[in-house]
This record gives C-alpha cells, structure tokens and sequence, in this order.
C-alpha cells in the first residue's frame, strides 16, 4: 500500500539536508533522503541551476527541465544563490548552521577554495554530517578526472564480467556506480546521524564512485585478489557470471529466452534426457568443462518453446526464469503487487511516473507525490526564514 509521508512518522522527519550536488549520484542520496521524510533543500546556481536539468534521456522533458532532472529530484525544495557572491555566500553559511546534513559532489578542492569544506563547514555547524561524493576520492592520479559513470565502468575493469568471451568489453545498461555510490552515501550519512543523535559529534562522509564500483565487484575481485591476480575469463557461451559453473547463463528457446541458475549437472541431464550431461556427475566439472556444458544446453534449449522448458523445469525444482521485457514484466502483475510506481506532479500540473523508494516503512510503501522545484522556486521563503525581520518573512 502506497502512503503519502504527511501521513506517517519518517524516520527522518525534522531533519534538513542541503544539497549541493548535480546529476545523479549525489541527488539519488538527497532523494533517498527525502523519501524518508527529510527535508532537503536543493541549493543551485542563479543561472542554469543544476547541469541535469538540461539533460535528457530519451529526448524526455518536463516543461523545460529534463524528466531525469525531475526524477532524481522530486520533493525538495530550491535555493538558486551565487556562491562566489559575498552576500549569498553569507546567507548560505547561515543555512548550514540550520542544517543536519550537507552533501555534493564537486570536484576535490572546489569546496574549500569556496571557504565551504568541512572544517570550515564544521565551524559553522560542528553537528552537520558532510557528504561528499567523488569519482576516484581525494588522492590519487585520478582524482581529477571526470566522476562519469560509464567512465568509472570502464576503469573499474566492470566492462569486463558481462558477456562472453570473444565480446568486446559490455558496461551495464544502467548508470549502476553512480547509483551504487548514492546508495552507500545514504548508508553513511544515516550511520553518523545514528551516532550524532548519541554523541552530538559531527562527521564527514566520502564515498567515491570507484570504490563503489569495486564494492559491487566484491564476489569476482575478491576471488582474483585471491586467485594469483589473473584476470577471468568470460564464459564462450551464455555468459553471465565471469566465475559461475555452467549452466548458470541465458539461452535461445524457439521463441524467446530463458536463465537457468545454479544447478547440478547431472540431475539438470536427468531432467533434460541428456546422457552427455547426465554423466557429469564430479562438481568441478561444470566449471572445467562449463563451455562443453553450455554448448549442448545451447543446442538442445533452441528446440523447443519457452513454455515448454518452464513447464519442464520448474516443476523439476530448477532454478530458472523466462526473459521478459518491461512490457512483459507490467503483464506479469509483480510489479503491482510491490506497488513500485508512483504519479508525481510539478509545480505545473504536469504528471509523471516513476518508481517509488524500494523501502517500506511500518508496512507501508513510500510515495512521494510532489515533484522537483522549479530553479530558485524556494529562495525567499527558506532564506527569509534565517531572518525574521527580512522584507517578506512570515
């Protein structure tokens, strides 16, 4: 069930988080945030605001701002000031001194040249917790370089798990490391929030896009740290896990596709009527010989339908799924089941739909229905705040 948070007690409710950032990274964290019932006050610059604004995907706007845009940052509110102003600089450390937590994503260096990192922040608010997302931290010989996702991929050595072995290198089709990083900034900054409630103490929390790439190769890294450092192999056939045994891949039926996960051998033989296959009862096997494997599975799948092998395998107790686009998946009913799309409308009356925070709080579903500020839409409202007396304060 879907519920609006006016009408829950967030976690989060009477905290308020500024956020500096632009793009994806740091504004999945202030988003997550906010759908746990902060609020997050989004400061951008007078002219252009954040770059995600005119950046779309799939050519998607709405009004003049990018749907992304809109995504990633529904539910907060906008500040436009100019921080190399003297006196919007000034009135945006007097809203940090409000503030719980601070987060953004400028390269290492911009803040404090500005006269906002930590410590000086620190010294304005000694309580905040300071959120920083980088591309590869703040040392090393490329913490300069561009923190672009794809870029990141292709660094990481990431392009190089997904697929087969004769494919070129293949990134993910999703911006995963800069989600992944916003999603580990969450983790921090509600870790030191935990300890800031018990001790009052303050914290800064760096997160990097690099590392949270490496984070999500722990299985695959780990195993090569531990393996003499050499490089994996993809799988020649149906790969899908650069160190899984066969048959765990993807294969062609007559008129779709179908993943079978991990299984023995020699019962997925017996299943299958596969003498060959049935045989191969030594577990080193379907590794040693996981090319051999896949390739008579390979064979035999492309003879019959997708329902026919799901009807095979899964009462057989084999792990195994159809392939199914998003068309598919809508028809599926799962998704309404776990209720993850939601309609949000802006300050225009337009309405979009977009997914819902995947975390349930007290059973509920959380959905967030109001959408992204307009640029500076906020300004006078919360800056008039810090001043009671100022021309327009309530």
């Amino acid at each position: 069930m879907a519920a609006d948070q006016t009408h829950l007690k967030m976690p989060l409710a009477g905290m308020r988080v500024l956020d500096f950032s632009q793009f994806l990274a740091g504004p999945v964290c202030a988003t997550r945030l906010a759908d746990l019932g902060a609020e997050v006050i989004k400061v951008e610059r007078p002219q252009g605001g954040d770059q995600c604004r005119g950046l779309a995907v799939a050519n998607q706007w709405v009004g003049e701002d990018s749907l992304l845009f809109h995504i990633i940052n529904r539910g907060k509110k906008s500040v436009a000031v100019d921080l190399k102003d003297a006196t919007d600089l000034e009135a945006v450390k007097a809203l940090i001194a409000t503030a719980d937590v601070m987060i953004h994503n400028f390269r290492p260096g911009v803040m404090d040249r500005i006269g906002l990192g930590f410590e000086q922040v620190q010294s304005l608010n000694e309580r905040i917790i300071y959120g920083v997302v980088s591309g590869y931290g703040t040392e090393g010989p490329w913490r300069d370089l561009p923190g672009q996702d794809l870029l990141v991929q292709a660094r990481s050595g990431m392009v190089w798990l997904t697929g087969n072995t004769d494919d070129d290198p293949t990134p993910m089709g999703v911006s995963i490391t800069d989600i992944a990083a916003g999603n580990h900034l969450v983790q921090g900054i509600l870790a030191a929030l935990l300890r800031q409630s018990r001790t009052g103490q303050g914290a800064l929390v760096e997160v990097s896009l690099l590392a949270s790439a490496m984070d999500l190769q722990f299985e695959q890294f780990s195993s090569y740290l531990n393996d003499g450092h050499v490089q994996p192999v993809r799988s020649a056939i149906s790969g899908a896990n650069v160190h899984a045994t066969a048959p765990y891949g993807i294969y062609k039926t007559q008129d779709g596709y179908i993943a079978i996960a991990m299984t023995p051998i020699a019962r997925l033989g017996a299943v299958f009527s596969l003498d060959r296959l049935a045989a191969l009862s030594e577990p080193s096997e379907a590794y040693s010989k996981r090319d051999e494997i896949k390739a008579v599975l390979r064979h035999h799948l492309a003879t019959g339908s997708t329902g026919q092998w799901m009807n095979l395998l899964e009462p057989a107790g084999v792990w195994c799924a159809e392939i199914l686009d998003w068309p598919a998946l809508e028809r599926s009913g799962a998704l309404q089941s776990l209720d993850v799309v939601q309609l949000v409308t802006n300050t225009t009356g337009t309405s979009f739909e977009t997914t819902t925070c995947p975390i349930r709080i007290d059973g509920n579903v959380l959905s967030n229905p109001v959408g992204a500020p307009a640029l500076g839409a906020d300004t006078d409202h919360v800056l008039a705040d810090l001043n009671p007396n100022a021309e327009g304060a309530a």
